[in-house]
């Protein structure tokens, strides 16, 4: 209800049947915000159970961690709505908006490096109410910053090396802050999701396979010469080899998994939550998830994912199809963010993947990710309400 309330535009629904009679599609809007409503009653639900013993061995109320999620949505819920009804989006494509953004993002990324580290990382500033993790921010200026310079720059992204090149720069800067930290994950997002707004705006194939193939070598590169990540990768190749030790996450999540089978063990029944599985409620909800509630409970939160994924992309094609080229690779871009984040920490719960510390969208405990997967939201229902409105005329700044 909050939600919806949040996020009403001025826009008519559109009506229940077709000419011909037979029942319509429902928009984009709506399914987007019935199923990102749906998901945060469900990380409520799971955060409360997944919580309680970590909860309780710290000392803490049982509830407290719940709290806290109640809390990181209420915030992102206030946050959100500044963009949706604030702020134009054709003064959010100009350059210098652009540079101020991407300017305060790469200061607050330094700011990272002196801060107190959390979990062996300096990845966190904190505000107070919460500790806020800049790399999620660094995800939708990238986002909103490459939609509009591959439009700006077409004739150079798609018939020369140079839009590649000018790009790299302010994503070198940009990552290499974030594997300063570091942040291994966030780097990986987010150089994803530039390819793929690249390649839909028709970048030549060939740039696309030495880019990738000096990704590679990076990545390759920056396993072997870290520690941490190279146990991280032989942890994966052989689960079990070491459960008492480098291996215990995974093991124990994939456990998970295989004690709930179908339906699940019951609510609030999890074994691995009760000290077995460390931080539960964080990045391997999803396992806890796949004990108590089964096969059906973890399905039910990918298929929830899949419709807010797939309604950001239905707006993507829309804005496509009015020349509105800015939103629709920024609906676009955060679609592919919500699909990376998602098959990552699928991937990562159930064994397919290294450990690696990507929360799922809407899903995962977390305040930073919460705040910026709202803005998201509150993003593509701005693009879905603004578009039908804009003039043809209109439609290059946009």
């Amino acid at each position: 209800m909050a939600l919806s309330s949040l996020f009403r535009s001025s826009s008519q629904p559109k009506t229940a049947t077709g000419a011909d009679g037979i029942l319509s599609m429902p928009s984009a809007r709506a399914v987007l915000i019935a199923s990102v409503g749906c998901m945060l009653v469900l990380s409520l639900l799971m955060v409360a159970s997944a919580s309680i013993p970590f909860a309780l061995s710290r000392g803490m109320s049982e509830l407290y961690f719940f709290k806290n999620q109640l809390l990181y949505m209420t915030i992102g819920l206030i946050i959100a709505a500044i963009p949706y009804y604030g702020v134009s989006l054709r003064r959010l494509y100009k350059t210098e908006t652009q540079f101020i953004l991407l300017g305060v993002t790469g200061l607050l990324l330094v700011a990272t490096l002196f801060s107190t580290p959390i979990n062996g990382s300096k990845r966190w500033l904190n505000l107070g109410v919460f500790n806020f993790q800049v790399a999620e921010l660094a995800k939708l200026v990238m986002i909103v910053f490459v939609s509009d310079f591959v439009v700006r720059r077409s004739f150079e992204v798609r018939n020369g090396l140079d839009g590649f090149l000018r790009i790299m720069l302010v994503v070198v800067l940009i990552t290499m802050l974030l594997l300063s930290q570091p942040d291994f994950g966030s780097f990986v997002v987010i150089l994803g999701t530039i390819f793929a707004i690249f390649y839909i705006a028709g970048a030549p194939y060939k740039h696309f396979v030495a880019l990738t193939a000096a990704a590679i070598g990076g990545a390759v590169l920056m396993v072997t010469t870290a520690q941490y990540r190279l146990v991280r990768v032989m942890s994966f190749m052989d689960p079990f080899d070491d459960v008492q030790d480098t291996d215990y996450q995974l093991a124990r999540s994939l456990i998970a998994f295989g004690r709930g089978q179908f339906t699940g063990v019951g609510y609030g029944e999890s074994v691995q939550k009760l000290s077995h599985l460390p931080e539960a409620h964080t990045d391997f909800l999803l396992a806890i998830t796949g004990e108590e509630l089964g096969f059906v409970g973890v399905t039910m939160v990918l298929v929830l994912e899949a419709l807010i994924i797939g309604s950001a992309m239905r707006i993507s094609y829309n804005a496509l199809k009015r020349r509105q080229m800015r939103m629709s690779y920024t609906a676009f871009g955060i679609g592919v963010v919500f699909i990376a984040q998602t098959i990552i920490n699928a991937a990562m719960n159930m064994g397919a993947i290294p450990t690696k510390g990507l929360t799922m969208p809407f899903f995962s405990y977390g305040g930073s990710s919460m705040l910026i997967s709202l803005v998201m939201v509150a993003l593509l229902l701005k693009i879905y309400k603004e578009s039908p409105e804009i003039e043809k005329s209109q439609c290059r700044y946009y």
